[in-house]
């Protein structure tokens, strides 16, 4: 043990409690917002094996709270920018790149021998994974999310108290939840819940204090106040849970391209104060409230949104109309952007 090190953190905490760090098995799920902060205090905590998991690389727009990259590792892999990052501030932690998403085939395989899941998942899907192979394998699972100047966060442990299902039973369709990239988020809340996140992790491990288990902790940063809410587990869930596959949200089928042909009509339905801070050039706004609404455009086009969700919903509705000839941009006008670096994104009213 590197007592020079960690020696603030024995004097609180004792030898045998950092022992049990440095032989512990951290899984991390994503190296964004949350992942950002709970990774480096985890690692400067001395978690001696630190597994990440994130498919996604660094990208310029994110930097602002994903504080764990930097200006010179944009279009890295997140996870060797992270693993980098760690490395600098402790060298004796072993990470773990795994640059891959996780999915119900992996998911068992990848988590199998750790001792606590840190779920920083941007979507429902990963989460409902995450919470299914943490119930079967019998371990906690440290969940927050970010949602404009508010935040989420708990501790789901089957077993012990509530499972994330008890509270969001099955991923809602695609678009309802609005992003990141749709509702706007501020660094320093999402580097207060991430870190907080990394503090039940470790109390899990160190074996002190009262793990956040069975109780919501909302964060409101414009108020400056925590509050927490009871959560009451089902048993009948977790039993469902364990006996069945994560019930992941099925994507609309539609036909998607992955670039806008030359001289294609292209349709934007994100809602109006969206497009007005950016967008596609001779892109035309038409939201998806209004298609649902009953408004109809005419095709061929191709139809886009942030990601791709909303997206699919309106081609699925116009279709259902007898709309024939749009296709779906993939991956929305934030992967258009990722492809067109150097494109100029006008406001509205340019």
């Amino acid at each position: 043990m590197d007592v020079a090190r960690y020696r603030r953190q024995i004097t609180l905490t004792g030898p045998e409690a950092q022992e049990r760090l440095l032989d512990s098995h951290v899984a991390v799920i994503g190296a964004g917002g949350l992942g950002s902060p709970a990774l480096l205090y985890l690692a400067g905590a001395g978690v001696g094996r630190i597994s990440l998991i994130d498919d996604d690389v660094v990208d310029l727009s994110n930097l602002h709270r994903q504080v764990i990259h930097s200006t010179e590792t944009v279009g890295e892999k997140k996870v060797d920018s992270a693993a980098r990052a760690m490395a600098a501030l402790n060298p004796d932690v072993e990470v773990v790149r795994i640059a891959q998403r996780l999915t119900w085939a992996n998911a068992m395989e990848l988590l199998a021998d750790t001792d606590v899941i840190l779920d920083g998942a941007d979507n429902f899907d990963t989460r409902h994974i995450a919470s299914h192979a943490a119930a079967r394998l019998g371990i906690p699972h440290v969940w927050g999310s970010i949602l404009g100047y508010e935040s989420q966060m708990s501790v789901f442990w089957a077993g012990h108290g509530p499972i994330y299902e008890d509270l969001f039973p099955a991923p809602p369709a695609p678009g309802v939840v609005p992003s990141c990239a749709q509702a706007g988020v501020l660094g320093p809340v999402v580097g207060v819940t991430g870190s907080a996140m990394a503090m039940e992790a470790l109390k899990v491990l160190i074996g002190v204090g009262e793990v956040l288990v069975g109780k919501l902790g909302y964060f409101d940063s414009l108020a400056g106040t925590w509050e927490c809410v009871p959560v009451v587990g089902d048993p009948a869930v977790t039993q469902r849970v364990l006996e069945n596959d994560p019930p992941l949200q099925v994507q609309p089928d539609v036909p998607a391209v992955d670039e806008i042909p030359a001289g294609a009509t292209v349709i934007d339905v994100r809602e109006p104060d969206e497009f007005e801070q950016f967008h596609i050039p001779g892109a035309v706004n038409v939201p998806l409230s209004r298609i649902l609404a009953g408004e109809n455009v005419a095709g061929p086009a191709v139809v886009h949104c942030a990601v791709g969700g909303r997206s699919a919903q309106a081609i699925e509705a116009l279709a259902a109309r007898g709309v024939t000839g749009l296709v779906n941009l993939r991956g929305g006008i934030e992967r258009w952007q990722q492809t067109h670096k150097n494109v100029d994104l006008p406001p509205s009213n340019s």
